[in-house]
């Protein structure tokens, strides 16, 4: 018999799937190195800022020697406005070096592999695999999936790791990556963190907050 978490959560996946069926990765990419890039750059950044980055940033260098081969002080200054640009900036040329000398210069297509690059988490190798790749490695979970999904009583949990595994139990394996970017739609467009705009949101008769108060 389904918890009523779990039926809330299949009628969550419905009805999400209808309202956002073009819900899409927003970060700009052609390639999965591109996207890897741009993952490692969006942590404590916006996506359009990401965006906004990388267009030049694609432009001047191509593929991973030319991010190895770069100077330090050049890619800080390439992405500071990113926030953590000292830091962003090691990790990008590192983990460009290690595609080079341990995978051919090609991003690997597994977790393992992934996290041993540096700059690169679970979050982002779930991005990478889900976006790339088309493997449904886990569910991202962003600050949107990660409130969203506290809001809508799918988790009690606080850190990333554990909403990930909660998710992972009541969402199907194949909507995995789809989940996230649903969320992530609803969250900027209908449910904000300030003013979330309960009277509009096609969710309110099953969320916990104006629903089920549960």
């Amino acid at each position: 018999m389904p918890t009523k978490k779990q039926l809330r959560a299949d009628e969550l996946v419905k009805r999400l799937k209808k309202l956002y069926p073009d819900a899409h990765c927003a970060l700009n990419h052609t390639t999965a190195f591109e996207l890897l890039i741009a993952t490692i750059l969006s942590a404590q950044c916006t996506d359009e800022r990401v965006n906004i980055v990388t267009a030049e940033l694609f432009r001047k260098y191509r593929g991973p020697k030319a991010f190895a081969d770069s100077s330090q002080e050049e890619m800080e200054e390439d992405v500071r406005s990113t926030g953590f640009f000292r830091n962003k900036a090691k990790n990008i040329r590192a983990a460009s070096q290690k595609i080079l000398d341990d995978f051919k210069g090609e991003v690997p297509d597994n977790m393992d592999d992934l996290l041993s690059l540096p700059g690169v988490a679970r979050k982002t190798a779930n991005v990478v695999l889900g976006n790339a790749f088309g493997i449904a490695s886990g569910v991202v979970v962003d600050t949107h999936v990660k409130r969203l999904s506290y809001r809508l009583g799918l988790t009690t949990q606080k850190t990333p790791e554990k909403v990930e595994k909660d998710l992972q139990r009541l969402i199907p394996e194949n909507e995995w990556v789809m989940f996230s970017h649903w969320l992530i739609f609803h969250g900027r467009q209908v449910c904000n963190a300030r003013k979330p705009l309960c009277d509009e949101c096609k969710l309110a008769d099953i969320c916990p907050r104006t629903g089920l108060k549960k």
